[in-house]
């Protein structure tokens, strides 16, 4: 199906329902003078969209007074609320709508038939108040359908600068083998190797002499696509499969097959470890993919059009980052976003391998600095890095940003401090990759000030600066430098009694 086509066949299943809305209304100002007729768009309890001769408006309820037959009820109105996208990840939509419905003491009804649909019910009318569905479509038409205005919110595993970003749950890349497969493990590189058709015999990465059979999703699906924007290239699979869950039960067949899947949808086949081209593990620990440590965490968000959505939808984006949201993400078996924080004694591989990477440049008193800072202190998931060759933060930060001004603003940290570390990759001198961390953090504690204005001053993060002192993965690989340049979030004790 064609984008064109699978767009006008999401229009129709949508819109003949919703056909009064199709009809004009008249909005005259209760003061008199302005008059504006259009095709009602929507209205979503504060807000008309029409469509005038002057393009589509947006008008404050309070000010105008409704007239024809396509005026909404103006006490409950009924809110659409039509996701596309990403069908790896629409097993979250359920769980999210119901744990939405039910924190606003709402009844969820979930629909019959095979595609995703339910209602969310007002308990004591019944009245319906919000119409819920989910449509799989390819990237390209997902996106397409939201710039039509033939759908709301698009399920996805990567932004995009035309839509608005709700970051919803975190997941992570892993390559998956079969449970009788001996190989120990494998590296980022010669995982690469594989991927590029370079490496075609376990033998060429210590396992036995039989050929590397390649799995794939097909390469329109959004899982694919992701992977291949993090390689800067295609695969070159031989055998492709159209969701997750085939391609794990595939690959678990065969004892010489491997593919790349979803941290969540590994079964019945089994993750080979993951090992940088240093040889140091990367695990997909919780807190590593929550903070992108890991190379290959996977982001599961929510892109919205950049015009007013219904009052609902509006609510629903916002209860995302509530606990009672990433309680049902974890129901889901995704990995939540709630910051979590791991004392940085518990991490001796970071100490080792900041013993083991420290470069000529970096001396002793150097690592006895960060080991001093770092002693009795814990390390918070929320982690910041900028988008490549910019010092504006990724998406995935900026939602890290929103996220630690609200704990903060509910003193959360009370009674400790807080440290915006920043770290550099080990390309160039000692010294200004040193001032480039210290510029990093200072940009992320700038960045928090502008965003909270509120704040207390005393309660925002002191910022310090390690330079290449700290290494995540070697440098030999654009990943492991990428992994490197970020700006971590430390807690510190600090009992300090205050000034009266």
């Amino acid at each position: 199906m064609g984008v064109k086509a699978g767009i006008a066949a999401l229009c129709a299943a949508v819109f003949i329902s919703d056909s009064a809305l199709a009809q004009d209304v008249t909005l005259v100002a209760r003061e008199g003078g302005i008059v504006l007729t259009g095709t009602l768009q929507g209205y979503d309890g504060e807000f008309y969209r029409i469509e005038t001769s002057y393009g589509t408006l947006t008008v404050d309820g309070q000010g105008v007074i409704c007239e024809g037959p396509a005026c909404p009820d103006l006490i409950a109105p009924k809110a659409v609320i039509r996701v596309v996208g990403a069908s790896d990840a629409s097993d979250l939509l359920p769980t999210l709508f119901q744990a939405f419905a039910a924190s606003r003491g709402l009844i969820y009804q979930p629909g019959e038939g095979a595609s995703y649909q339910a209602r969310i019910l007002d308990p004591e009318s019944r009245k319906e108040l919000a119409d819920l569905s989910f449509a799989p479509l390819s990237p390209l038409e997902a996106t397409a359908a939201l710039e039509a205005g033939a759908a709301d919110l698009k399920l996805s595993f990567q932004p995009e600068d035309a839509f608005g970003t709700h970051s919803v749950a975190m997941d992570a890349l892993v390559a998956i083998v079969a449970p009788d497969n001996p190989t120990p493990e494998i590296s980022t590189v010669e995982l690469a190797g594989v991927l590029s058709g370079e490496v075609t015999n376990w033998a060429q990465i210590g396992g036995p002499d039989m050929p590397i059979v390649l799995h794939a999703l097909r390469p329109e699906t959004d899982v694919q696509l992701a992977l291949s924007s993090r390689l800067g290239a295609s695969e070159t699979a031989e055998v492709l499969h159209s969701n997750l869950q085939s391609l794990a039960e595939a690959v678990a067949k065969d004892p010489w097959a491997i593919a790349i899947s979803g941290r969540s949808s590994i079964a019945p086949a089994r993750r080979i470890p993951l090992t940088d081209s240093c040889g140091f593990p990367l695990l997909p620990t919780a807190l590593a993919i929550k903070a992108e440590d890991y190379p290959l965490a996977l982001p599961v968000m929510l892109l919205a059009p950049k015009r007013r959505l219904p009052l609902l939808t509006r609510e629903f984006l916002d209860f995302l980052r509530t606990p009672a949201a990433q309680d049902a993400v974890a129901a889901a078996g995704y990995i939540d976003r709630s910051a979590s924080r791991q004392p940085m004694t518990s991490d001796g591989l970071r100490l080792i391998n900041a013993i083991q990477g420290a470069g000529e440049d970096i001396t002793l008193a150097d690592l006895k600095r960060l080991v001093g800072i770092m002693d009795g202190a814990d390390r918070v998931s929320l982690t910041f890095r900028f988008e490549d060759g910019s010092s504006t933060l990724d998406a995935q930060s900026q939602d890290n940003l929103e996220d630690l001004a609200q704990i903060i603003a509910s003193g959360q940290y009370r009674n400790e401090k807080l440290v915006l570390a920043g770290f550099s990759d080990g390309s160039g001198a000692a010294e200004a990759n040193l001032a480039l961390s210290v510029e990093r953090a200072a940009k992320v504690a700038q960045e928090l000030a502008a965003i909270a204005p509120d704040l207390d001053p005393t309660d925002l993060p002191v910022v310090e600066g390690f330079g290449e002192a700290l290494p995540m993965a070697c440098d030999e690989t654009a990943i492991g430098r990428h992994l490197n340049r970020r700006v971590e979030l430390w807690v510190v004790p600090d009992f300090a009694p205050a000034e009266p």
